[in-house]
């Protein structure tokens, strides 16, 4: 398995540039997302007003819309890092299988897209850890559990999924990514890593 890892530790790691977290994952995966910075997120792939507000990756086109002041937020690598946990899943079919067993299994469409959500956070402690930021504790930065509300999927934006899995487990999941810093670590029940350490360059 090769490993790439952008050098990039800052001073400040909390504050330090989305775009070096997208730079790793570009490093590492096929057909990651254009990222785009706008005035207003919910003029964009349908989101209105009920996404959320500074980030969302629209899967129709591939892109991740961040608000104008989005870099400057404290946690702005991690929540980048989470939506191209996403993006990671989508493209190399982890998203594809989750689909068709929410779809088949409806009764346990919330457990499953809970074990896509831990899957994505583990991912970003991937993500987080190769690009050489310091660790994040999810539970003294977020005052309720981020990423709540819809933030990605398909057009209208506003339409993706909401899910809710506890700050304590998102936490815990982005840990064992970060500590990890193998993908390989990042299954969850069903939802296998096993394409996407394939699918790693």
């Amino acid at each position: 398995m090769k490993w790439i890892t952008v050098s990039l530790l800052l001073a400040q790691p909390a504050l330090a540039d989305p775009m070096a977290v997208h730079q790793t994952a570009d490093a590492i995966f096929d057909r990651m997302p254009n990222v785009r910075s706008v005035d207003t997120i919910g003029d964009h792939c349908g989101a209105g007003r009920r996404t959320n507000p500074r980030i969302g990756y629209c899967t129709s086109e591939n892109t991740i819309y961040v608000s104008t002041n989005f870099a400057a937020r404290p946690t702005a690598a991690y929540e980048m890092a989470h939506v191209l946990g996403h993006a990671i899943q989508v493209q190399h079919g982890v998203a594809d299988v989750a689909f068709q067993a929410i779809r088949s299994r409806r009764s346990e469409e919330g457990a499953l897209r809970g074990m896509v959500t831990r899957q994505v956070e583990c991912v970003a402690g991937v993500l987080v850890a190769r690009t050489g930021l310091a660790p994040i504790d999810l539970t003294s930065h977020f005052n309720e559990e981020p990423f709540t509300d819809p933030h990605w999927g398909r057009r209208p934006l506003s339409g993706g999924p909401r899910v809710t899995i506890g700050i304590e487990a998102r936490a815990d999941w982005f840990t064992t990514g970060y500590d990890a810093a193998d993908f390989a670590a990042c299954s969850v029940g069903e939802m296998s890593s096993e394409l996407i350490v394939q699918a790693e360059r």
